[in-house]
């Protein structure tokens, strides 16, 4: 049998001739997204620092109170812009929320979320109480996040999206023995942002509220008299997963009501507390 002969088409000598002009290609460039930014009031105390770390890692710029140098500087190094607010903690001052979100303003020019811990514990029976005790304990843990919420809602609104964390206690959602005008003072600032993410839900703007207990804290333990692991394993048989929560954990469980992946919930309260809520 013949072989087959393999046969090239001949292309047309024009389009084998190199063109010498160069062609032109136009690239697309897409604009630039801009950096989210989130306060955190207090980077100095319980989760503040883990929850500026994890905010960090996932891309935003910090406005902070009161953060270490140290916790700038690791900040910084994982690309971070931070700005840092000093006597920012104590939010029950009016002025440390203002100078919180003036802060924001004039480096960022924007809010997209921002994180509040505060609170005074006032512990004892109702019978034994003061209204001394009352109004302390009404300072520290309604009135703080009242000004929290009043400096950061209304530029939230203006944007038309932002997200607000409040970060309280379980204790606001059970009666709790022992402590009866701290629990209802934390119930109090549940209701208050409850409220508050119902007129402004409309303007695409969240407010939730985390709640935790037995946490592996120093300042818990030292209050629950945790001094060895007996008295650790008597506090912990009194949360039925049957151990006390790390601080890592909760910045991650916080994640998604500041960090802009979950834009769907608003008006919530979820207790973090090992199944004791």
């Amino acid at each position: 049998m013949a072989a087959r002969a393999l046969l090239t088409p001949t292309m047309p000598q024009d389009t084998l001739r190199h063109n010498a002009m160069a062609e032109t290609i136009e690239v697309a460039t897409m604009p630039e997204i801009p950096r989210r930014v989130a306060i955190i009031n207090d980077a100095s105390f319980y989760v503040g620092p883990h929850l500026a770390r994890s905010l960090a890692a996932k891309g935003h710029d910090l406005v902070l109170g009161d953060p270490s140098d140290q916790l700038v500087a690791e900040l910084t190094k994982l690309g971070s812009s931070v700005v840092a607010v000093a006597n920012a903690r104590d939010i029950s001052n009016p002025e440390a929320s203002t100078h919180l979100v003036a802060a924001a303003m004039d480096r960022f020019g924007r809010i997209d979320s921002a994180a509040a811990a505060s609170g005074r514990v006032i512990t004892g029976r109702f019978l034994k109480s003061s209204v001394e005790d009352l109004e302390a304990v009404f300072k520290g843990c309604v009135e703080a996040p009242y000004h929290f919420l009043r400096a950061v809602i209304p530029v939230m609104v203006e944007q038309g999206e932002g997200q607000a964390l409040l970060i309280t206690s379980a204790a606001g959602a059970r009666p709790t023995p022992g402590a009866p005008l701290y629990s209802a003072a934390r119930a109090a600032a549940t209701m208050l942002a409850r409220n508050v993410a119902t007129e402004v839900a409309r303007n695409g703007v969240q407010v939730n509220v985390l709640g935790t207990n037995f946490m592996d804290f120093p300042e818990f333990l030292r209050a629950n008299g945790v001094v060895d692991a007996e008295s650790r394993a008597k506090v912990e048989a009194q949360v039925p997963l049957g151990r006390l929560g790390t601080l890592e954990e909760f910045a991650a469980f916080c994640m998604p009501y500041v960090d802009g992946t979950s834009r769907f919930t608003t008006g919530q309260f979820v207790a973090y507390a090992g199944g004791w809520v």
